[in-house]
């Protein structure tokens, strides 16, 4: 079975295609530019890469192309679309979905319909699938949403405090977002300390341009720092994370700024970009910090002192921790944030070792807790195509 996994952006498209007989990539690539000059790079392992602009005037381009670099006599890894079992979509936000779909008429008009509450994500993968089904019309498509791993939050934790009312007639709750990822991470950190998966407290720390933490007892998700968007929790590359929400009416009677115009503010202009003024890369902000610039350190440190925090309130909720997974992109490569948020933890049974930690190669599973460390800290690179490709084969099944 070959399950091809599309990731749409904005002006992107990100593929993989599986053998999912084997669990192997034959193949992989990214479509930039989409709607500009376009570019195309395509892998196969154990070839040269090969990368080309082409013009891709939508999404529908982008997958001809894909397609046609998947099919192609010299590039190619297929021989016929028509291997493709099947296509797996990745969604941000699945609403009332909790686990994959199939992609019908219904399942879609309910996406579109939940756009207003993710409007970041929600058209790009719109357009993924509509491109899809323009050049495979008979390969069925599916859905695998990040939200859905959050199904099993009780009511408890995913209720805000707000007139019940907006609750009812708005969808105003947590939903929670990077699912795909914590549940990979998760449980691959059962299959590295060696015990059941249902017999284990976790903390995932998805910690990138965006970031997120999940709180994970027994192998359900029990509360995560992402909300009703994937604004709330710490603050992240251009996202301020959780503020006092009065702080939005105020400075918008101040300013008289427009809703649209703040939530611009607080999902694009804040984070390490806001408070550093110098980037929303960590990597940039870390240089300036390390160069005497203060408001550079100050974003590095609200960030890893807010992934402590709820850290801490995790443990608490769960009365435990047994792993402390990092992962994403700061989590899997920046060892000085790790450092920040992992140390000094000893009473909740962390004992941090940082010559693993800055031994670890990128890229690479491994524990950078001390030996004997009642808590087991471990970086997992994540790998959430992998995931989507296998809840397509299952839902097949």
């Amino acid at each position: 079975m070959k399950i091809l996994v599309v990731n749409a952006g904005s002006s992107s498209l990100k593929y993989q295609l599986f053998d999912m007989d084997t669990n192997t990539v034959l193949a992989k690539g990214l479509c930039e530019k989409i709607g500009l000059s376009g570019a195309i790079t395509h892998k196969r392992p154990g070839k040269p890469n090969y990368s080309t602009d082409y013009a891709m005037p939508t999404h529908n381009e982008a997958i001809a192309l894909v397609l046609k670099l998947l099919t192609d006599a010299e590039l190619g890894v297929i021989e016929s679309v028509d291997e493709i079992t099947a296509v797996g979509h990745r969604f941000a936000h699945g609403g009332k979905f909790t686990g994959p779909q199939m992609l019908g008429e219904e399942e879609m008009n309910y996406i579109e319909s939940i756009i207003p509450i993710n409007p970041l994500h929600g058209p790009p993968a719109i357009k993924g699938v509509c491109a899809c089904r323009a050049s495979m019309p008979n390969t069925p498509q599916v859905g695998v949403f990040d939200t859905s791993f959050y199904a099993t939050l009780g009511e408890e934790a995913y209720m805000y405090a707000t007139p019940y009312e907006w609750y009812e007639k708005y969808g105003v709750r947590r939903y929670g977002f990077h699912g795909t990822s914590h549940r990979y991470v998760s449980q691959k950190a059962a299959e590295l300390v060696g015990k059941p998966y249902d017999q284990l407290k976790i903390v995932s720390c998805h910690i990138g341009s965006g970031s997120s933490i999940t709180a994970i007892d027994s192998g359900k998700a029990v509360d995560t720092s992402m909300g009703f968007t994937p604004l709330e929790g710490l603050p992240m590359g251009t996202r301020c994370g959780c503020i006092d929400p009065s702080i939005v009416t105020y400075v918008m009677k101040q300013t008289g700024m427009t809703p649209d115009e703040m939530d611009n503010e607080m999902n694009k202009k804040s984070g390490l970009l806001g408070v550093s003024g110098v980037s929303n890369d960590a990597r940039d902000v870390w240089a300036a910090a390390k160069e005497g610039n203060k408001r550079a350190r100050l974003a590095i440190d609200l960030m890893c002192r807010s992934a402590k925090k709820i850290i801490g309130s995790y443990v608490a909720e769960m009365n435990g921790m047994d792993v402390l997974i990092f992962t994403a992109g700061l989590g899997e490569n920046d060892r000085a944030a790790r450092q920040l948020i992992a140390e000094n933890m000893e009473y909740l049974g962390v004992t941090f070792d940082n010559e693993k930690n800055l031994s670890i190669p990128s890229g690479v599973a491994g524990e950078i807790s001390a030996d004997g460390s009642k808590v087991k800290v471990l970086v997992i690179p994540t790998d959430e195509e992998f995931m989507i490709a296998c809840d397509t084969a299952s839902l097949l099944k």
